[in-house]
């Protein structure tokens, strides 16, 4: 969060030791200049920017500024995965919101190697609110989507074009007094044995915000096959306050070594890391 309130895009790096203990690198004191240029296509003036590095920077050096009319207000909430391909080709996607000031709507970040990135608009009439969350694979050859369309539940989109998103079926809905006004995903499904592990985070009273999870079915992620019934995480009273009150949020998870690896903000004023068990945390859903 910059200068006006505007949000910008960075990066860090750090390690995940065997029992999920995180370090962290320290970021570079200084940005990187970054070359930035117009894509040319399909939408005309508003097909997207295209940014450029050296490759001798430290990924902490990097600042993705908001550059185009839909960005003026800021771009947030980036939900990173990195995607593998049928043909074995990995390519790192990140869904984020871009706010005009006037509106929201949802872009797609692309870079096959943190050097050089690629910022497109997403379309379709499922893409203009907050919160789509891209499978790290496709799913019976489509790629796949969560969103939160109504601005209330989580939907499961398919689409054979990664930047076109229409339709889809509701996966899951408030069911929990701490979810009730709406829920929404905290990043891409993570695949278990199980099936797709999804964070979530739910709205209850006084707009507080709480972090829970769910499973999906494997083969048909719209089928929803169990969820905590608690929060598995909520602010305390003497952590409400901040510049964003009531709100504990997380844009991404990982599992290493069947343990769930969650990082996650308090209030928009700081962020750190939980852990837990993925047989401890399936055993909390029902």
């Amino acid at each position: 969060m910059g200068e006006g309130h505007i949000s910008s895009v960075t990066f860090r790096t750090g390690f995940c030791a065997a029992d999920g203990t995180i370090a962290i690198n320290p970021p570079s004191p200084m940005p990187l200049v970054l070359e930035t240029e117009n894509i040319s296509g399909e939408d005309g003036p508003d097909a997207g920017i295209r940014i450029k590095c050296d490759g001798s920077h430290d990924l902490s050096e990097i600042v993705i500024f908001p550059t185009t009319p839909s960005q003026r207000g800021g771009i947030e909430d980036l939900r990173l995965v990195r995607f593998l391909d049928d043909d074995g080709r990995a390519t790192y996607f990140g869904t984020y919101t871009a706010f005009s000031g006037q509106s929201v709507r949802q872009e797609l970040l692309s870079t096959p190697d943190f050097r050089t990135f690629e910022l497109r608009p997403l379309r379709g009439d499922a893409t203009g609110s907050k919160g789509m969350a891209l499978f790290p694979r496709r799913i019976a050859g489509h790629f796949a989507m969560l969103g939160r369309e109504d601005n209330e539940n989580i939907w499961f989109l398919t689409s054979a074009d990664i930047h076109d998103w229409s339709g889809g079926a509701k996966a899951i809905e408030p069911r929990w007094p701490w979810e009730f006004v709406q829920i929404g995903n905290c990043g891409s499904p993570i695949e278990i044995d199980e099936g797709w592990l999804v964070v979530t985070h739910g709205v209850g009273a006084v707009r507080n915000y709480c972090i829970g999870a769910c499973l999906l079915d494997r083969d048909d992620p719209s089928k929803l096959l169990a969820r905590t019934k608690l929060p598995l995480l909520r602010s305390d009273m003497d952590e409400r306050e901040g510049y964003v009150p009531n709100v504990a949020y997380s844009c991404g998870a990982m599992v290493h070594n069947r343990v769930l690896v969650l990082p996650y903000a308090i209030a928009d004023s700081f962020t750190t890391f939980a852990t837990i068990p993925l047989e401890r945390l399936l055993a909390a859903m029902d």
